[in-house]
Parts: structure tokens; C-alpha cells; sequence
């Protein structure tokens, strides 16, 4: 199952690959419910409802959100009280509890940009929210930080890399590398990947992270934005088929309509 030709640049898209393995080890009965109540479900055709019991965190009261995730102290909260309603399903409430008992021992990490690291912090913050009194270990770095949960052995990270692939410093200065990918070295291990990248690229000016883009032996000042990012996850993609097994995944992938259109790239990826 290669990643190269399954990967559609021009649509927002969702990959989930899960271990076999994994499937075997969660309870049946809770897979197959899950599986049940999910089925013929679009997920991304729903409402926000109201929900008295939302939210499941308040992030002043979480020690894993940095201030400007705190949307900076707004002071309504009611907007935190809804939460998404397929049309076609009900998704099962998030259980932290469980799904620490679920991943016992496992590694999850997110590889991205800034919407990497609010989804590894509105996680972890959720999970601290079910176990409070849990003994964790939290490092914050850059680029890779985490959060143990030492009863379980759960261990999340984050890993900041908006592009995915390499910027170098070289004698020009700041190159973007389209065709490496050496990151990748500290993704390895992991029992859980997911990935996101888009909204660096496009970047200019002041505002971007590099001062040229290397393709091969090529040195560009610039280039199509769109084909950079082609190229850039195509190195992605080999990556994936370099470290992923699949022999013992399996993968599903989800495609809006172009009505549903956004330039980015969410990967989830059970290794």
C-alpha cells in the first residue's frame, strides 16, 4: 500500500493507519460498538450543538497550555459549551481514563505547526482533566516536548516542524530542503504519528522561515508555492513508505467534496 499514490495534494485529507496488531489488543466488544456507530457516518457533515456538560477542561487550569491558547483570557466562557454533532451518528464522549488504560505503555506523538502543538496540548489538557491527580513528567523544548503519564506509560510529544522537511542553515542562509527530511530520525519509535503542514508554506516576506528552497541541486529565491508542498510531502510520503510496515497496518482515508476545500494535510499514522 504505498503512500506516493495514495496522496491527493489537492484536497484537505485525513489518513488513519492502525496496527492489526492494536485491533487484537482493544476490548472487541468496544471496537466492534465503536465500529457499529460510526459506520456510514460523515463526519464532517454536522452541527455544534449545545452541550451543559462542555467544556471538558478549563484551560487556565491546565499546566500544558501556553497563555495565547488561552485565547487570552477571554471572559465569556459560553462559547466552550458546545460540541460537534454529526447528522448521521453520535460520537462517544472522550474518556481519559480510558483511553490511558487503552495506549498503556504507547507513544503518540504530533509533527507539525502550531496546530500540532494545540492539538497535543487540548489532548493532554482533556487527559489531565479525567486523571488530576496522575503523576506526570512534562518537558517543554524545541523542537520536541512531552508529557508522561508515569501510571500508564503513556507518553505524549509534540514535534515542531512547520514544513515536515528540513530548512538548513547554509552559506546563503535559511534553505528550505525539499528533498530531506532528517527530522524524521526522532519520529521514529513511536507507536502513534500524526502529522500536519500548510499554512507555513505559505508564508512570505518577513514572515517566512527561509531565504531560499532547494530542490535537489536547484537553488530557488522562490517558487510555486503548491508545487513546493508537492514536492515537499512527496518526501514525506517516502518517508512513510520507507518507516511504515504495512504489512501490519491498515488505512482509511477520508476525501471532502471541494466545497470542503482547505490547503492542509492531517496524517495519522499507527506504526
Amino acid at each position: 500500500m504505498g503512500f506516493n499514490s495514495q496522496i491527493s495534494f489537492y484536497f484537505f485529507f485525513f489518513f488513519f493507519i492502525t496496527s492489526l496488531d492494536f485491533i487484537q489488543e482493544t476490548n472487541a466488544s468496544e471496537y466492534n460498538e465503536s465500529r457499529l456507530l460510526m459506520k456510514g457516518c460523515n463526519l464532517f457533515q454536522g452541527k455544534w450543538v449545545f452541550d451543559p456538560s462542555y467544556p471538558f477542561y478549563l484551560p487556565s487550569k491546565c499546566p500544558f497550555v501556553d497563555p495565547e491558547f488561552d485565547c487570552h483570557g477571554r471572559p465569556d466562557k459560553q462559547y466552550l459549551k458546545y460540541a460537534w454533532k454529526p447528522d448521521a451518528c453520535s460520537l462517544p464522549r472522550f474518556n481519559g481514563a480510558s483511553f490511558l488504560g487503552k495506549w498503556r505503555g504507547k507513544k503518540i506523538m504530533f509533527v507539525g505547526d502550531s496546530l500540532s502543538l494545540n492539538m497535543w496540548e487540548s489532548l493532554v489538557c482533556m487527559i489531565h482533566a479525567s486523571v488530576p491527580n496522575s503523576k506526570t513528567t512534562y518537558v517543554r523544548r524545541d523542537p520536541l516536548s512531552f508529557v508522561n503519564f508515569e501510571e500508564y506509560g503513556v507518553t505524549l510529544y509534540v514535534y515542531r516542524t512547520p514544513y515536515l522537511v528540513d530548512i538548513v542553515r547554509e552559506k546563503v542562509g535559511a534553505v528550505l530542503h525539499l528533498n530531506s527530511i532528517n527530522g524524521g530520525k526522532a519520529w521514529k519509535g513511536m507507536d502513534v504519528l500524526i502529522f500536519n503542514s500548510w499554512h507555513w508554506w505559505t508564508h512570505k516576506g518577513k514572515s517566512q522561515a527561509w531565504d531560499y528552497i532547494r530542490d535537489g541541486s536547484a537553488l530557488h529565491k522562490d517558487m510555486n508555492r503548491l508545487l513546493a508542498y508537492y514536492k515537499g510531502l512527496s518526501t514525506w510520503a517516502k518517508w512513510v513508505d520507507t518507516n511504515v510496515d504495512t504489512t501490519k497496518t491498515k488505512g482509511q482515508r477520508m476525501e471532502p467534496t471541494k466545497k470542503e476545500l482547505q490547503w492542509r494535510i492531517t496524517a495519522i499514522i499507527r506504526l
